[in-house]
């Protein structure tokens, strides 16, 4: 009796799992967009093409504004990157995949153009950082010293949230005063 039940269970169970990677499966089996033709570039890591914006996979560059140094004196480093990208997207017929969305909507794409992989080329040539693929791309471009690695920089990601602090606080009096006596003492929140 007792075993009978155990096999049954095990097969309700196994069965339970079956569903459920099914289920996944088709969740993750998302329909592959490609994009060719011609590209709108609006920075260093995010296209525009026929009215979809594209943000490039797994690399982070500069935003558009951002300011970095570089033999003590300040360079452009998000127009830099920018103009890196253009260039790229102009050789060749650049071909651009995904199937994901990033928060905003965006199309999470790698590019290609010919053989080249324009996400990775964008961080070997030091012009974006790794953001969750191509680390040892970024790893060349900083023992080379290209790029953002041949200045002082501060990662788009922390450049972002600093910008929306500042706008925050600049709707936020209170809020404002806050953040000037957090970093007064060096207090930084979680």
């Amino acid at each position: 009796m007792r075993s009978g039940r155990l096999f049954r269970d095990g097969v309700v169970t196994f069965a339970l799992l079956a569903i459920l990677a099914l289920f996944a499966l088709k969740m993750n089996n998302r329909p592959e967009i490609v994009q060719n033709g011609s590209f709108y570039v609006i920075d260093g890591d995010t296209l525009s093409a026929s009215g979809e914006r594209l943000r490039l996979k797994g690399i982070d560059a500069p935003e558009y504004r951002q300011r970095c140094q570089r033999n003590g004196a300040d360079w452009a480093c998000g127009e830099e990157a920018r103009k890196a990208l253009a260039t790229m997207i102009k050789t060749g017929a650049p071909e651009c995949r995904g199937r994901e969305r990033d928060r905003y909507g965006r199309l999470l794409v790698i590019c290609v153009a010919g053989n080249a992989d324009i996400n990775a080329e964008m961080v070997r040539s030091g012009m974006a950082v790794s953001y969750g693929g191509y680390a040892s791309e970024e790893r060349s471009a900083r023992q080379a010293k290209v790029g953002l690695w041949a200045s002082d920089f501060e990662r788009p990601s922390d450049y972002r949230r600093e910008e929306r602090m500042a706008h925050d606080n600049d709707n936020d009096p209170i809020a404002g005063w806050l953040g000037y006596l957090r970093q007064l003492v060096g207090w930084s929140a979680p």
